[in-house]
């Protein structure tokens, strides 16, 4: 049951991507950054942490749940140090992720070359 609940949360998700991509004129990279705003705005109401309780994986891995992730690290920062978490606080929950990414791009890299589209 977990992961029917994982896939359609997520799945959900994405689809509302494809359908905000279909029907509108904004780009690819407005609408991922449109999805990560809109995660540090449920999860500042609220709303967010419910859902990836009920969804684990199909709400944390989409970018509304880097959203939530920043919002959350920066709320936990500056209850710890104050104004200055307001900073720091996202850098720091989001390192370790953003590090994997960096890491297995790296190894991607080594492994795979790229060829030019014809």
């Amino acid at each position: 049951m977990i992961y029917l609940k994982a896939f359609l949360i997520g799945g959900l998700l994405c689809a509302v991507g494809q359908i905000i991509i279909d029907r509108t004129n904004l780009t690819p990279a407005r609408i991922l950054s449109g999805y990560v705003v809109a995660g540090v705005i449920l999860s500042a109401v609220g709303l967010y942490q419910p859902l990836a309780d009920f969804a684990g994986a199909g709400a944390s891995v989409p970018l509304t749940g880097f959203g939530h992730l920043m919002a959350k690290g920066v709320r936990e920062a500056v209850s710890e140090q104050g104004w200055l978490g307001v900073f720091t606080g996202g850098f720091h929950a989001g390192a370790g992720g953003v590090c994997a990414a960096v890491f297995f791009a790296l190894l991607a890299a080594m492994f795979f070359r790229a060829k030019a589209k014809k």
